[in-house]
């Protein structure tokens, strides 16, 4: 049996789509589902029911999933371990964090909260990305948004976590040149508006999907899992994007965009920034950092 495979089960039971879970593993389709295959060979017993709506857990999936996330944890911790005491891993805090919190969030954060924590281990990816990076032992905090209307169920609910901040997601565009957006929502009668939207990936684009309802009138005319991406093609003119301020604010604040809902930031979606952290017990300086932050 192989490690790869517990870790594909892990992707497959949070995306129930073979497609998504095999771009969060970052390899291809086929193969993804070729180690799929092999890991219920191993088991003896297939694991999920492929339908459409999706990969639907079996009595023995369900079974797997209840002790294999002890498995892989204790494995990474055991790596973790090994290599700390050989000298060949500093006793470093490694976060996991969304992109856009990562350079416009994060370095402010951590210098308050922890000003003495010593070294840091950061890696910036899309939610999925980062939901595999915990589960693999290689991270022992993530942080991202969080809708508590809508709470992500990040590690499906198993997980224990803090707020650390608060933030607030609008749809923007460049202004036109009276000052109004150049592409409003909702659009005018007859017209149609080009929206910016993100991938299934993003954590940003999971809350949007759960609490915007897309217009009629609007258009995808373009999609990534990122939302500097998507400001830089707001800042163009090229149609509508739901950004965070913590991401889109100095834009807003020069004039380059703004407001295109309805009463402007009034339409805004109130989210939280919420640390998570991992299963099992942690290195010591990360135990501390989660003792200040929850005490």
């Amino acid at each position: 049996m192989e490690l790869v495979w517990l870790e594909d089960f892990f992707a497959l039971t949070e995306t129930r789509n073979f497609s998504r879970a095999a771009e969060a593993r970052h390899v291809t389709q086929p193969a993804f589902s070729r180690r799929v295959r092999a890991f219920e060979d191993w088991i003896g017993a297939p694991l999920f029911e492929r339908g459409p709506r999706g990969a639907e857990l079996t009595a023995a999936g369900e079974r797997v999933r209840a002790s294999g996330g002890e498995i892989v944890r204790r494995i990474h911790d055991l790596r973790r371990e090994v290599r700390a005491l050989s000298g060949r891993e500093a006793d470093a805090v490694r976060f996991c964090c969304t992109h856009a919190l990562s350079f416009t969030f994060f370095p402010g954060w951590v210098r308050g909260a922890a000003p003495g924590l010593g070294a840091i281990r950061l890696i910036s990816d899309n939610l999925a990305a980062c939901e595999q990076v915990l589960r693999r032992g290689e991270a022992e905090f993530l942080i991202c948004h969080n809708d508590p209307q809508a709470p992500e169920r990040i590690g499906e609910g198993r997980l224990s976590s803090v707020v650390v901040g608060r933030d607030r997601i609008l749809a923007v565009s460049a202004p036109e040149a009276g000052g109004g957006p150049l592409w409003a929502l909702p659009g005018p009668a007859g017209g149609r508006v080009r929206l910016l939207a993100y991938a299934e990936q993003s954590g940003i684009g999971r809350i949007v999907a759960a609490r915007v309802l897309p217009p009629a009138e609007a258009d995808i005319v373009f999609t990534s899992h990122l939302g500097a991406t998507l400001m830089s093609m707001a800042l163009a003119g090229e149609g509508v994007a739901w950004l965070p301020l913590a991401l889109a604010g100095d834009a807003l604040r020069d004039g380059r965009l703004v407001p295109a809902a309805g009463s402007g930031e009034g339409d805004a979606i109130d989210v939280e920034i919420r640390l998570f952290r991992a299963e099992g017990r942690l290195g010591r300086a990360a135990e501390a950092l989660w003792s200040g932050l929850v005490g």
